[in-house]
């Protein structure tokens, strides 16, 4: 379904997600929207990851279990495919039962509950992003099904390349 992005409601446009950057919640500009995506999820993220470590110095952290180009592989394209592609299916059916505010906010919480099985405290970093990337998918699906997993999972890349690059040769927090 392809719409005049100008005619399209800002997502969260009533709602606590709009305080979020427009360029993320209308489907205008992919490039510009990843780019404003990926700035308004990485910079948060590594502050939320510095104040837990602060806060909580022994908080166990993730095990990646593997390094070099796997370690890269693994975290810039393989996690961020498939959780894209998880993400978005929930997504889809979580639209069908609630308002679009609310299945971001299930989402990105969702998602920081899941990776807390790995490590606790990575659940409190990693629901920021997932907020930005549901925040995106829900934006871009009013105008392509195919941008709104595209344009989440090259911000997730993003987000994913230089932890993924500090794994891979083995740089740690």
């Amino acid at each position: 379904m392809n719409l005049d992005p100008t005619a399209v409601q800002a997502v969260g446009s009533e709602s606590i997600l709009r305080f979020l950057p427009r360029a993320i919640r209308i489907p205008e500009r992919p490039f510009r929207a990843v780019a404003i995506a990926w700035l308004t999820a990485f910079p948060v993220s590594i502050a939320f990851a510095m104040l837990g470590s602060l806060l909580l110095p022994r908080a166990e952290q993730p095990e990646f279990g593997v390094s070099g180009g796997l370690a890269v592989f693994a975290l810039v394209i393989f996690s961020p495919v498939v959780e894209t592609l998880i993400m978005g299916a929930v997504l889809l059916l979580l639209l069908r039962l609630m308002p679009a505010t609310a299945a971001i906010l299930v989402s990105a919480i969702g998602w920081g509950i899941a990776h807390s099985t790995a490590a606790p405290i990575w659940g409190l970093v990693i629901w920021w992003p997932f907020l930005v990337f549901s925040t995106l998918f829900v934006a871009w699906r009013a105008r392509s099904l195919t941008l709104a997993f595209l344009l989440p999972m090259a911000t997730h890349m993003l987000q994913n390349l230089i932890p993924a690059l500090l794994v891979a040769y083995g740089v740690s927090a």
